[in-house]
């Protein structure tokens, strides 16, 4: 007897030209980024936050991973799902997470007049341009994995107990 996850199919291989449509799209914003003088921790923390708030596992590792080779603290990732509650985090960092959740949840129309009024307070019209287009991209990817049911690997050399 299958399980409803066995029948799932990984929409990235079942439909390529999609998939790398998104990567061509995902490469691009990254070079956005680049241009408009975001560093790479700041777009890690979107793509975290942005992964966090969507429940997305895959999207979770592969992005933590990337934090910590980017030069991402572990305390800082670790509070990161509470960021308004710790001063750990620069204004524009705050500035980029409140506008990657506006992009998000868009329907919260408050919250998005909020997080933009902040945004432009510390960023430019291109880097919240970028920051938009950040969370926009790992949105999609989250929906791609999530549906997909990609799964986890433990990393080489842990145990389940984490260590």
């Amino acid at each position: 007897m299958s399980t409803p996850d066995s029948r799932r199919i990984f929409v990235d291989k079942q439909s390529p030209k999609a998939y790398h449509a998104l990567v061509q799209t995902s490469e691009a914003v990254r070079a956005t980024a680049a241009d408009a003088g975001l560093d790479r921790v700041l777009v890690e923390l979107v793509n975290l936050r942005v992964s966090q708030l969507n429940g997305c596992a895959y999207c979770l590792d592969v992005h933590t991973r990337a934090a910590l080779r980017a030069g991402e603290s572990t305390q800082r990732l670790g509070v990161l799902a509470a960021w308004r509650d710790t001063a750990v985090f620069t204004p524009r960092e705050r500035a980029a997470l409140a506008l990657a959740e506006a992009t998000t949840e868009p329907a919260d129309a408050i919250a998005q007049e909020a997080a933009y009024g902040v945004a432009r307070e510390v960023f430019g019209d291109d880097e919240i341009s970028a920051v938009i287009w950040v969370a926009i991209t790992i949105n999609a990817f989250n929906r791609v994995s999530i549906l997909s049911k990609h799964p986890v690997r433990r990393a080489p050399g842990t145990s389940a107990s984490g260590g």
